[in-house]
């Protein structure tokens, strides 16, 4: 392990990590100190993959797992390691300082017996924080993974953190004040209430003062943002203080300060999920700002007017005509942040809902048509999904789903119950519809790749499939009716796709289709029977071609069994031939299940 050849070095070193971790392996004390002092030296080697191992060494020999499994090394020479490593990391250049923060990580998550931890605290803290106003930003990180492991048992230098870290929020360096917050934030969930005040006090004292540089002010904001992401519902008792003052920045920043706006809206976007019941006051103030600045855009105005009579083609060549681009432009991270922030709102205060309607729904309507797709993203699909309250995957938020919280919400608050009152929200979201669906259609024929969610051809196929059986399952079939002639075509057509999740899709698609085209055996005013063969000649395609993936032919087995049950007496040419496929699909152990399910289709 000590030669000079690299290979043979990481050999024996892999090797011992080997022998190291069978359970027989019981070290006696001479053994201990050679084994300590050859990790360091190991650490120390200037190829990763040696000093890698040296690493988990160092879990190896300092991981309890139980009182009758003690450590390969006691807690006095664990003591000594932290000690060597602390003096690279403070002393030795800085090519070692990655390494030395690494190996201590490691010994300050592994470390788990009853005694060890406060030694390592003992040790490691009161170093660390000295460390923390010198030029070694790895502190910061070791500092913040020692509060997540061991937060409650640092009470004692809780104070002296504070002071130190607080300190570091003035540095001249961008870095080093992130890390801060960051550590900070860590720090939050195990301060007594008096020290959380203090800090609170003495960054909102800093977002007071005037003539305060712009960097600083941003990195005071987001420390209030991180302490109320860390401290949730504790931090209430100081919006008071806080909620005015990231308004009014909002309000006074300059034209170009759009982080200072971005990081402000971010705060009360925390506020308002955290500290719901507190921020209660300030949220008709709040619903102005991020309404404001939702469509925040100094650099580019927008003259599209209201286009009712314009047709498709027309629409597209508009869209294309208004682009702007321009990469140094970050307003647009003020309109996302303004989303979120007005999201947060949604989900936080669910009594404002009819209020939302009236001011906040037209307003995202309108900004539908957003220009920049980090702000629009993803795409009216799923809005429609939530606009019929369909189920769907959850998303980012941005413009689109901003307005999909205000759908869910709704039907959280208004379920069960009548959309008779004018002011209620079901029925306020009614009125809206016609505007929504117009401009949902607008977006999904844009040309922007990205609105349509950055996917291939088929994952849109499958996105309009899983959309449209939706919405055939949860509406009276007569409203489709006239449309049947229109949705049938691209359905069945889909069956015969090659991607074999388009077409198990499609065929799912077609079993709400039939149920559709004749919901009851009793004669209705549809004329069903057009349709009858054309869905029956594209499913038995699919339910005898055997070399075809599990899940079709699962969904052709299904979609067969309703189809024949369904309209069997319109088929009794064709029964010949179809009957027998499920009895032969239970002869196979794959398909059997499901078509024993589809032979009680027959029998009921």
């Amino acid at each position: 392990m000590t030669g000079k050849d690299k290979d043979y070095c990481y050999m024996a070193t892999s090797d011992l990590l080997n022998e190291l971790s069978k359970e027989a392996f019981k070290p006696d004390s001479d053994l201990e100190i050679k084994l300590a002092n050859t990790i360091l030296q190991q650490l120390d080697d200037s190829a990763g993959d040696v000093s890698g191992l040296a690493v988990k060494w160092l879990a190896i020999c300092c991981h309890v797992a139980d009182t009758y499994n003690p450590t390969l090394v006691n807690e006095s020479r664990v003591l000594e390691m932290m000690n060597k490593l602390c003096d690279k990391l403070l002393n030795v250049k800085e090519q070692h300082h990655d390494v030395a923060s690494i190996a201590l990580k490691m010994i300050v998550s592994e470390v788990s017996s009853l005694s060890a931890p406060q030694i390592v605290l003992d040790s490691l803290t009161p170093q660390l924080t000295k460390g923390i106003t010198g030029t070694v930003s790895t502190n910061f990180n070791l500092l913040e993974n020692e509060h997540y492991v061991y937060g409650n048992l640092s009470t004692a230098y809780h104070e002296e953190l504070l002071a130190a870290l607080l300190s570091q929020l003035n540095s001249n360096q961008a870095t080093i004040r992130k890390k801060a917050v960051s550590c900070i934030a860590s720090l939050a969930s195990s301060l007594s209430d008096d020290l959380l005040t203090k800090v609170t006090v003495e960054v909102v004292d800093l977002l007071k003062r005037k003539g305060t540089k712009a960097q600083m002010t941003r990195t005071n904001i987001q420390m209030i943002g991180a302490l109320s992401r860390a401290v949730g519902y504790c931090f209430g008792p100081y919006l008071g203080d806080t909620v005015p003052l990231l308004i009014n920045y909002c309000k006074s920043a300059s034209e170009n300060d759009e982080e200072l706006r971005e990081y402000s809206l971010q705060a009360l976007e925390s506020f308002l999920l955290r500290c719901p019941r507190d921020i209660a006051r300030y949220c008709d103030e709040i619903l102005h700002l991020t309404l404001e600045f939702l469509s925040y855009d100094p650099n580019f105005n927008d003259m599209e007017e209201d286009t009712d009579g314009e047709n498709p083609e027309e629409e597209e060549d508009d869209e294309s005509a208004n682009e702007y681009t321009n990469d140094e432009d970050a307003s647009w991270k003020v309109r996302r942040a303004a989303a979120k922030c007005l999201a947060g709102l949604i989900v936080s205060q669910p009594e404002m809902l009819s209020n939302l309607y009236e001011e906040a729904c037209p307003k995202l309507i309108d900004r539908f048509k957003e220009r920049e797709e980090n702000v629009k993203a993803q795409h009216g699909y799923y809005t429609l999904c939530y606009l019929f309250f369909l189920p769907t995957d959850a998303l980012q938020m941005d413009v689109f789903n901003t307005f999909i919280e205000l759908l869910r919400q709704t039907g959280n608050v208004t379920s069960g119950q009548m959309d008779t009152d004018e002011m209620s929200p079901r029925w306020l979201l009614k009125q809206e519809v016609p505007k929504i669906v117009k401009s949902i259609n607008r977006q999904l024929r844009e040309k922007s790749i990205k609105t349509k969610d950055n996917s291939s051809t088929s994952i849109l196929k499958i996105e309009g499939l899983v959309f449209t059986r939706l919405v055939l399952a949860s509406h009276a079939p007569s409203v489709f009716h006239p449309h049947i002639k229109a949705i049938s075509g691209p359905v069945l057509s889909a069956v015969g796709e090659r991607y074999y999740k388009v077409t198990a899709e499609a065929l799912r698609v077609c079993g709400e289709l039939v149920r559709v085209l004749r919901p009851s055996i009793e004669a209705s005013g549809f004329d069903f029977k057009p349709y009858v063969h054309p869905i029956y000649n594209a499913i038995i395609m699919r339910l005898t071609n055997q070399d075809q993936d599990q899940v079709v032919k699962e969904c052709a087995i299904t979609c067969m069994g309703l189809v024949i049950s369904t309209f069997g007496d319109n088929l009794t040419a064709e029964l010949p031939t179809s009957l027998p496929v499920p009895l032969d699909r239970m002869g196979n152990e794959i398909t059997r299940l499901t078509a024993v399910n589809v032979g009680l289709l027959y029998i009921l």
